[in-house]
């Protein structure tokens, strides 16, 4: 920790107005404090995703910490480096800023003013309670993908190939950093805990459930099935739209795309020439043959529209 924090800041020349420290959160605080030492009129920020941890080592080293507050932009890749970068990344994105007590209003403001800057939502929180909401909707869903993902390890290859545009959702995110990723949930440890306590009860549930119906005749089973299916459709219902907006009611528009160069630009060239906007897009792969199916999510009033529209265009669309 004390050779990157010695690497970052020997790199650095000039007197900067602000320091951002993207490092993993085992390091982050040691690189911080580096940061507040280095350049005594900087304001600090660091982007790691457990904020306590780094907050209380930080304090607790004796520097001047009026001039440090965390950060977490919500906008992660599971793909990392410059290749994976996009100009886009934090565009209506939730930006959480993590001041504490002691944080000076100038600091506070002139983080608040890179997330803006970057076209990111603002959100103002401390920092255990930004550890306790990452943990639900962050961290533990990182390990629900990767669980799910590892079963399929030894499923054979005649099975995987089933698989749809709903396992490569649940499973997108499997792809991120195992390193990365130890260190994050060890550093947030009591609220992931926490968290994954409430999965496990729900999960001891649907196999008691399923027990009872493989083996006693199932009396009372599909009841318990049932309540934790409808309240998953409840937590989903909460999960905000686009730009933070409440969720929105969207259709699903599909369409047969030749798996060739440029069959999908044309495809939202002719949905922007139509006037229609994309709203949400997934792609599903065919099986043995080369074309896809994209699933295009618009508004119900547009649906119609643009299907009249594509099928005049020649387009091949799924009832």
């Amino acid at each position: 920790a004390g050779e990157i924090a010695d690497e970052v800041t020997d790199e650095v020349t000039g007197a900067p107005d602000v320091v951002v420290v993207a490092a993993p959160p085992d390091v982050a605080a040691k690189a911080v404090v580096a940061a507040l030492g280095r350049w005594p009129d900087a304001v600090v920020t660091d982007v790691a995703s457990v904020k306590e941890a780094v907050l209380v080592d930080v304090l607790d080293s004796g520097a001047d910490s009026s001039r440090y507050v965390g950060s977490h932009p919500m906008a992660g890749r599971e793909r990392s480096g410059t290749a994976a970068a996009r100009g886009d990344l934090f565009d209506g994105r939730a930006w959480v800023v993590v001041p504490h007590e002691g944080s000076t209003d100038a600091a506070i403001k002139r983080v608040r003013e890179i997330a803006t800057a970057v076209g990111s939502a603002v959100r103002i929180m401390p920092a255990h309670e930004h550890d306790e909401a990452v943990a639900a909707v962050s961290h533990v869903p990182q390990l629900a993908a990767s669980i799910v993902a590892a079963c399929l390890r030894e499923l054979p290859e005649s099975a995987v190939g089933l698989a749809g545009q709903g396992l490569r959702d649940v499973t997108r995110i499997a792809a991120s950093d195992p390193r990365l990723w130890t260190q994050i949930l060890a550093g947030n440890a009591p609220a992931v805990r926490d968290v994954l306590r409430q999965v496990r009860d729900q999960v001891d549930d649907v196999v008691a459930a399923l027990d009872a119906l493989v083996d006693a005749g199932g009396e009372g089973s599909l009841g318990t099935l049932s309540r934790v299916l409808e309240a998953g459709n409840l937590g989903h219902a909460r999960i905000p739209g686009k730009h933070g907006a409440a969720p929105a009611a969207y259709e699903v528009v599909s369409v047969i795309v030749p798996d060739e160069p440029g069959s999908l630009g044309r495809l939202f060239g002719d949905m922007g020439n139509a006037g229609i906007n994309l709203e949400d897009l997934h792609l599903e792969h065919g099986l043995g043959q080369a074309v896809g199916v994209a699933e295009i999510s618009v508004v119900p009033a547009s649906v119609e529209p643009l299907r009249a529209e594509l099928t005049r265009l020649g387009w091949r669309l799924h009832d």
